[in-house]
């Protein structure tokens, strides 16, 4: 269940029909998920978000934040340096991030055949050894191939699924979660979708509107996965991936991905020291950006490339919609989570809905 389906709901602005990332017109989501009993446990996956079907072809605008920085979301410096994203994005756990890169390359050359160009694919990763044999490297190009085939539009699957398999969010299982919010304008309707890759956070901190969910379904209520006792409280990581149809600049991008962090905090993260909380923005509204390619003549016939931007004034609505999709997707994650027995038997609990339901029941 969602965190609507449980009569919460976060923010003021309205969702798109299927309260996902994939709201966006153009824009697909594939899973690949993993998991075997073991030993050795398997829990992990791969998830894709591919922005538009043409987007090994045609870049678009794209801009990242670092909330903290004990991560990695490959192919940034390109994006800060250009302003445009050039693959389609990927998710897994942090030992996989290498043969997940490697698969996006092939799927560019697969798309735009062999040729002198680079290809610089982003895939971000957070850290699901706690539960997954992360070391047996279990997630192969394959996967991402399969992720990539079943990509589609609509509703998202969850919780435990794709790259979030292996998650754990704010002390419970948590993973992957997504949510959209739409506005209307002078100019049309605009539409912000979420997608995140939750694995972050203190159970002490979780807060959903406020309310301190955390404290009141504790660990005497919901047990924490027993973790060494070198694991420090909060570490894990977060990615979050936010896509707008409102025509935006590189910079304006990079600005809804820094909003997308105060989302973070108002669920209850707070980048702590080994929990790699990275962010990227991309929009759709500006297409036509030719591929990158050695031919000298390329940009002849087009020396200029008309674009469009929101209007300033119209940013801080678009703030507001970043947060409020970004903050609904993290609770998301968790609501839609089951719990999860993994490596050496540790165990994620999933956030009781009835529990849940109890602790917001003051608010609701």
């Amino acid at each position: 269940m969602r965190t609507r389906e449980l009569g919460i709901v976060i923010g003021e602005h309205p969702t798109g029909p299927h309260n996902a990332i994939t709201d966006v017109p153009g824009v697909r989501v594939g899973h690949t998920t993993l998991e075997q009993a073991g030993p050795p446990a398997v829990r992990t996956g791969v998830t894709v978000v591919v922005p538009h079907d043409d987007i090994w072809t045609e870049p678009i605008f794209a801009g990242a934040h670092r909330l903290n920085g004990s991560g990695e979301l490959t192919g940034l410096e390109w994006i800060r340096e250009s302003g445009e994203l050039t693959s389609a994005i990927a998710l897994t756990n942090t030992h996989s991030v290498g043969v997940v890169r490697d698969a996006l390359v092939d799927a560019q050359v697969g798309a735009r055949g062999d040729g002198l160009y680079w290809s610089l694919p982003v895939v971000g990763e957070t850290y699901d050894g706690v539960l997954n044999d992360i070391n047996g490297h279990h997630v192969r190009a394959e996967h991402v191939h399969a992720a990539l085939a079943g990509a589609s539009g609509g509703p998202v699957a969850e919780g435990n699924v794709g790259g979030g398999t292996g998650m754990i969010c704010h002390g419970f299982k948590g993973g992957i979660g997504t949510a959209s919010r739409i506005a209307d304008t002078a100019a049309g309707r605009y539409t912000v979708g979420a997608l995140v890759q939750a694995n972050h956070g203190r159970r002490e901190r979780f807060r959903v509107n406020g309310v301190p969910v955390g404290e009141l379904v504790g660990p005497d209520v919901v047990p924490l996965p027993g973790m060494p006792v070198t694991y420090e409280p909060g570490s894990g990581s977060i990615i979050v991936i936010v896509a707008t149809d409102a025509p935006l600049l590189p910079h304006q991008c990079t600005r809804l991905a820094q909003r997308s962090a105060l989302a973070v905090s108002r669920v209850g993260g707070s980048g702590e020291q080994y929990s790699g909380d990275l962010m990227l923005a991309f929009s759709t509204g500006n297409r036509g950006i030719p591929p990158y390619s050695w031919d000298e003549d390329a940009g002849t016939g087009r020396p200029e490339i008309a674009v469009r931007m929101v209007a300033p004034q119209l940013m801080t609505l678009l703030f507001d919609l970043t947060i409020e999709a970004t903050e609904e997707a993290i609770v998301n994650a968790v609501a839609a989570a089951t719990t999860v027995t993994g490596r050496d038997g540790r165990t994620a609990h999933a956030l009781d809905h009835t529990l849940f339901r109890q602790a917001m029941a003051p608010r609701h």
